[in-house]
């Protein structure tokens, strides 16, 4: 820890008048991966919603409980209205468009009311109203948010929900689930309290920096205004944290040092524009004094983790039955409960093993030789899925095969008619800024609905800092085939074009406040659709690594569900996620980490994949030869984020 302390201090001494000609850091030139254009016709296209990892855990506060049942009660109320229009009472059709006028203007109030009180996350949607103002997170703020959650819920609980359209009801559902979920986060869960790395000013400064929603010179004047709290951010931050994990704890210090390097690209900006000599100066200034405040943060945070190293008191990461079934129900939306959905990835996991089975008898002549077959089916499949990891690209060519192969699954999608897509839409390849690595090696960060034609970055964290041992390890997790599905899964047919879809859904509120099993759940049936077109070339080879990295979606429920509810240590998991999921030890050993530092989020993957494969085949049995793939395809994805559930409703109206 001092070496990262004495390397802090020597950052921040850099910042202060860096010089114009300073060289930006490495990650500030993403390379774009290549879209090709096609002559798809002129349907309409596809859209985007950021995509984020879920916090974690902690204990209820005490007198909370009939709150949050009651929460969650009027929760499922709300998405209770989306039945079909026969079943509610009917309505002459001029009152229903009278009455979604009114929802709709009273929504429109509540988005322009909430980017005032959450700047940030007007931001991360590419509303930059009230990009100046940096939220201080202490208790003033927090109340303010609460009052501000209950003005709201009061209001939208007032509307008959059974004289609306089935959108707005949806709509409406989707906006008090939202706040049902701001309350609860505040008065029950208190991850304010227990997770240092939720107080990070970087990825908001990165937004505003590298959004062109204004010219240059106005952005570093918000960028500027916003600085000038920095420290009163941090100062607030600390009072707030009460006994936090020492988890989260280690992941802020190691964060720390990327948000110094979004900092040092800002003054080096600054420096070398437009800005008078009064604003450079004062620019200056207030870097050097944010800079301060992140290293004094992280000296506050350094002595805490010695403090509760000593004395064994840090707060458990584990978030427990109660408070873990009231964050699934929020944040999931699922129609069945998290042990329900833990129960159904036992019975999924079984038949997928099943089906690798099988296919590893087919392969054993061809690929082991002379070897013994053993009879454990674990022991043999992991032997197969070890000899062929072998075939994987190079190091140094990880990143531009990634690049290399998006166009390819574009055309893919194309040629077989699968789904609309739009090819002028932007999409680069980068590496993981530093302040946001130590979760998830690849991740989409897309733009909102206000900013539907900005780019999409598709994150890869680099193999650099890996030893050769490491970095191995991690391109056989990563071979020649499941690079292929990752690319599917992340980009194309994946996050990447369910995200453009989602851009451009009628609904705004849809786009806005998406459903991460929605999401995660497409980009897991992306990988199952593409195969079933034939991409692959039906190749039993690319069927074992399928089920393998759909084992990998399954075993992320069971995970999650086994550590935070049922306690499970960490060498059972790397058990579970080697040994019985084949996996290689990198990838288990940051798959445990991940389990520690968020919750919930790990089983969005399955839960919406099998919703969605669920949906899917009612819908076929429904329509029979009417069915039509890439119809139902963009009709599915045209409710922007909105729960499966939900969608299966709107479907069906």
């Amino acid at each position: 820890m001092m070496k990262t302390k004495l390397a802090l201090a020597a950052m921040i001494a850099s910042l202060a008048l860096a010089p114009a000609s300073a060289k930006p850091s490495k990650s500030a030139k993403p390379q774009a991966a290549k879209v090709v254009k096609s002559k798809a016709s002129g349907k309409r296209g596809a859209a985007p919603v950021a995509k984020s990892a879920a916090k974690s855990k902690g204990k209820p506060a005490k007198g909370k409980g009939k709150a949050v049942a009651a929460a969650a009660a009027s929760t499922a109320a709300a998405v209770a209205v989306a039945k079909p229009v026969q079943e509610q009472a009917a309505a002459p059709a001029s009152n229903e468009k009278r009455l979604d006028r009114r929802a709709d203007s009273l929504s429109m109030q509540y988005l322009t009311a909430l980017w005032r009180v959450d700047p940030e996350g007007g931001i991360a949607v590419g509303k930059f109203d009230a990009a100046a103002s940096l939220t201080i997170p202490d208790a003033a703020t927090r109340a303010k948010k609460l009052a501000f959650a209950d003005e709201w819920l009061d209001k939208f609980r007032k509307i008959d929900t059974r004289q609306l359209s089935p959108r707005q009801r949806t709509d409406l559902a989707l906006l008090i689930n939202k706040l049902e979920t701001d309350r609860w986060r505040l008065t029950t869960l208190r991850e304010f309290e227990w997770n240092p790395a939720q107080y990070n000013i970087a990825q908001p400064l990165d937004l505003i920096a590298n959004t062109e929603y204004a010219a240059k010179p106005q952005r570093l004047r918000t960028i500027l205004k916003r600085l000038d709290n920095v420290p009163a951010y941090y100062q607030a931050a600390q009072a707030s944290i009460v006994n936090p994990t020492r988890e989260h704890t280690q992941l802020a210090i190691a964060q720390a040092p990327g948000t110094l390097v979004v900092l040092a690209d800002l003054g080096q900006a600054a420096q070398g524009s437009i800005l008078n000599a009064q604003e450079k100066a004062l620019f200056a200034k207030r870097i050097a004094e944010a800079g301060s405040a992140v290293i004094g943060y992280v000296d506050f945070l350094t002595n805490l983790e010695k403090t509760q190293s000593a004395s064994g008191k840090a707060r458990p990461f584990r978030l427990g039955k109660a408070l873990y079934e009231q964050k699934f129900a929020l944040e999931v939306q699922s129609a069945s409960s998290a042990e329900q959905t833990y129960r159904k990835a036992l019975a999924a996991r079984e038949e997928l093993l099943t089906r690798m089975n099988t296919i590893a008898d087919e392969l054993w002549p061809r690929t082991m030789a002379d070897k013994p077959k053993p009879n454990d089916r674990f022991q043999k499949i992991g032997m197969l899925i070890e000899r062929l990891s072998a075939r994987h690209v190079a190091r140094e060519n990880f990143f531009p095969e990634i690049r290399r192969q998006i166009p390819l699954l574009q055309d893919w999608v194309i040629k077989n008619d699968l789904l609309t897509l739009d090819p002028g839409k932007p999409l680069e390849v980068r590496e993981t800024p530093m302040y946001q690595r130590g979760v998830a090696g690849a991740s989409i960060d897309a733009p909102g609905p206000y900013r539907p034609k900005d780019k999409t970055y598709y994150n890869v964290t680099p193999l650099d800092g890996l030893s050769a041992e490491q970095a191995e390890s991690s391109l056989r997790e990563y071979n020649e085939w499941i690079l292929q599905i990752l690319n599917i899964h992340e980009a194309i047919p994946g996050h990447y074009a369910q995200l453009v879809h989602a851009n451009r859904s009628p609904s705004l509120v849809k786009s806005l406040f998406g459903n991460g099993a929605m999401v995660e759940g497409w980009a897991v049936y992306g990988e199952r659709m593409m195969l079933e077109s034939g991409y692959g070339g039906n190749a039993p080879e690319m069927w074992l690594m399928y089920s393998k990295w759909n084992l990998r979606s399954v075993t992320n429920t069971i995970l999650d569900y086994s550590v935070h509810v049922n306690g499970m240590g960490r060498e059972e998991a790397i058990d579970l996620l080697m040994r019985q999921a084949f996996q290689t030890r990198q990838e288990a050993t940051e798959k445990w980490r991940r389990v520690q530092l968020s919750s919930v989020q790990l089983t969005s993957y399955f839960s919406g994949y099998e919703q969605i494969m669920d949906l899917r085949e009612q819908r076929r049995q429904a329509q029979g030869e009417r069915f039509n793939l890439k119809q139902f395809h963009d009709q599915f994805l045209s409710y922007g984020n909105a729960p499966v559930k939900m969608i299966a409703e709107l479907m069906r109206d």
